[in-house]
């Protein structure tokens, strides 16, 4: 009974083992379920001699129990028989020779057929075990060859799988790539036009750099573009009437200032004329830059030097020029027309100072003379004002005269209102009352229909009224 149930574990176990196949794949897989299958096979042979052993145990143990039982037997009879010669040794001992006899001759058939059992038992438990071990290995044969073509079904069935993933891949791939390629080939155009397209600004640039640094090289045309940009300036601030372009504001030379901006004297029929110059040291300056950009102390240090000097040079060019007190004011204004030149020149302590107290001018930069103008622009306003006061006296003086007689004639015109309402207001009351009672009087005498009526026709007074 236990051989046939461990036969139909076996095909069980193998029965799983061929749907556990046939639902995986891959080689890795197929590897690791050989070895599962050896290794549970190699499981059921050990188990299998294990109770074989077990099995022959039992079969010894039971051999031995009958053994001793049939020892213990012979013994107890043996010691019976003893007894029974010592008890009557002389009656029984043809009797007891005959026993003894019988006894061995019973215990001799005894032993023979014990010993033919335990052949038998042994003969069966080979034949059991030899039909076994038969029966796994023709189990094992049929497992591995069943195995064998699962495995061989496997491969072909990845391969051909492999196979049709490996044409999808290579199609899509394909696919991809061309589209990649082309649509990479078609940024790369446009990359390539915007690129031509931005060489060919860049040498318009170029050519625009080119030609300003002409015109910057220029002595004559730099000085235009200050002047130009000067110009600007005062045009958005303050009004035609308020500054004159190339003015000789000191008596006696021959010099014109590039700008002059008109302030109201202590004499309403004088003018103070306020000098504006534009400078630009550009020479000067792109030394500096340059230094900068190389990071180089020494020429750092050179370059504002000589920027300074130029400075310098130009505040005492305007202030023997252009300032003559009392035809212009006590001090002038050079604009410089790059912030950055003008911030340059406010880096260096002492230089702002100095040159309004020596020179007497002030230093301006585009931000910082518009706010200088704008200044200036307040004042010309709080000046009109002051000089038109009196104009604007007089008009509230008129004003507070013809209100005055308007006072009057309007209290007038409220008399003649009142009178007018008073007689109104009677006139209301009294007519209204006459007329009342005489329409009850016309209502005692019965009611009238609507044709008995009678319209009266609206007067042209009345008409003209409404």
């Amino acid at each position: 009974m236990e051989f046939y149930l461990l036969i139909t574990s076996i095909i069980l176990i193998v029965i799983l083992i061929i749907i556990s196949i046939t639902n995986k794949g891959g080689k890795q897989d197929t590897s690791n379920l050989k070895n599962e299958i050896t290794t549970i096979f190699k499981e059921e042979l050990v188990e299998t001699r294990r109770e074989n052993r077990e099995l022959n145990k039992e079969n010894r143990e039971e051999n031995n129990t009958l053994f001793k039982g049939l020892q213990d037997s012979l013994v107890k009879s043996y010691n019976d028989f003893k007894d029974s010669i010592k008890t009557d040794a002389k009656e029984n001992r043809e009797e007891l020779n005959k026993g003894l006899k019988s006894f061995e001759d019973k215990f001799s058939d005894n032993i023979k057929d014990f010993n033919e059992q335990l052949r038998q038992r042994f003969n069966d438990l080979s034949k059991q075990q030899t039909e076994f071990n038969k029966l796994t290995k023709d189990s094992i044969k049929d497992i591995k060859e069943t195995i064998e073509k699962q495995l061989v079904a496997i491969r072909e069935d990845n391969t051909i799988q492999l196979n049709e993933m490996r044409k999808t891949v290579d199609e899509k791939l394909q696919t991809t790539l061309e589209k990649r390629l082309g649509e990479s080939f078609k940024q790369v155009s446009e990359r390539l036009e915007l690129v031509h397209k931005g060489l060919g600004e860049m040498q318009k640039l170029a050519t625009g750099v080119g030609d300003l640094q002409k015109v910057l090289s220029n002595v004559k045309t730099r000085g235009i573009l200050g002047e130009y940009q000067l110009g600007n300036i005062l045009e958005q601030i303050l009004t035609p009437e308020q500054y004159s372009t190339n003015v000789a504001t000191k008596k006696g030379s021959q010099a014109n200032v590039e700008y002059a901006i008109k302030l109201p004297g202590k004499i309403d029929e004088n003018e103070v004329w306020l000098p504006i110059d534009s400078k630009f040291p550009i020479e000067n300056y792109q030394l500096l830059l340059d230094a900068y950009e190389e990071a180089n102390k020494n020429k750092i240090e050179n370059a504002q030097k000589l920027l300074l000097k130029a400075i310098v040079g130009f505040a005492k060019t305007i202030s023997e020029k252009y300032i003559d007190p009392p035809n212009t004011t006590d001090f002038g204004i050079m604009f410089l027309p790059v912030e950055s030149l003008y911030a340059e020149v406010l880096r260096h302590p002492g230089t702002f100072d100095k040159l309004q107290r020596d020179y007497h001018i002030t230093v301006t930069g585009p931000t910082t003379l518009s706010a200088l103008l704008n200044s200036l622009q307040m004042g010309f306003q709080t000046l009109t004002v002051q000089k038109r006061s009196s104009e604007v006296w007089k008009v509230l003086s008129g004003v507070k005269a013809e209100f005055g007689k308007f006072s009057e004639h309007l209290a007038k015109v409220h008399k003649q209102i009142d009178t007018a309402s008073t007689s109104l207001d009677t006139l209301r009351n009294t007519r209204t009352n006459a007329m009342e009672r005489k329409l009850r009087g016309v209502e005692t005498q019965g009611t009238l229909k609507p044709e008995d009526t009678v319209e009266f026709p609206l007067t042209n007074d009345m008409e003209d009224e409404e």
